[in-house]
């Protein structure tokens, strides 16, 4: 057991270490935050594009390519906030910034899939990388209406970093048929992270109803 933990100690400082020295690389470079971001998202198109390409004959290919074009696209979205930090160029704009080309790379990731299912004519699978599409983006939009509101909603397991995961492990097992279910579990649980949003709100604006006014 002592074995194991610390083999995950020194796997968790020994990739903090090298994505320090990532980020002080591009530090030194003096490349803008916001110019890190765009191109996390010009990465998720090319992933996006791979996905979109994909025939029965080669998708197993097609997917393991795109699923480790998303991992790079991924260190992307590590580093921008990591490099805007360490250079001082924290803005609200920037946050604003990622927020929205976040979910264009969410967008363009499903847009993808949906485009592979629809080649393929599997019309159950259209509707449903359709639907996961929709719900994720009601994920960040149940909490960004909320905190408009209540000020803090981050309730709710499904986030971008796990539906980023889910579909990086989809891809790259794509062979053992892991995206189908992959995509079942990003719909089932995005809508539960919405309700839960939705509910958490609603309490919330409730509780603050029977505060006493100051």
């Amino acid at each position: 057991m002592s074995s194991r933990f610390t083999w995950t100690s020194a796997f968790g400082k020994g990739s903090g270490w090298l994505l320090q020295k990532i980020v002080n690389g591009l530090a030194l470079s003096k490349i803008s935050p916001n110019t890190l971001t765009f191109i996390g998202l010009i990465i998720n198109i090319v992933a996006a594009f791979f996905f979109g390409y994909a025939r029965s004959e080669n998708a197993h290919r097609m997917f393991l390519y795109a699923g480790l074009i998303l991992i790079g696209a991924g260190l992307f979205d590590m580093v921008d906030g990591r490099v805007a930090r360490q250079t001082n160029q924290v803005s609200v704009f920037g946050a604003f910034f990622d927020s929205v080309i976040d979910r264009y790379s969410d967008v363009a990731i499903f847009f993808g899939l949906l485009v592979y299912y629809a080649r393929g004519n599997r019309f159950v699978y259209v509707v449903l990388v359709a639907f996961v599409m929709t719900a994720s983006l009601m994920v960040s939009y149940t909490r960004a209406r909320a905190e408009a509101l209540i000020g803090s909603c981050k309730v709710g397991f499904m986030e971008r970093p796990e539906r980023i995961v889910l579909v990086i492990l989809g891809a790259l097992c794509d062979t053992w048929g892991v995206m189908a279910p992959a995509l079942w579990v990003l719909a089932f649980l995005s809508t539960v992270t919405v309700i839960h949003r939705i509910r958490f709100t609603y309490t919330e604006t409730e509780r603050r109803k029977l505060q006493p006014a100051r």
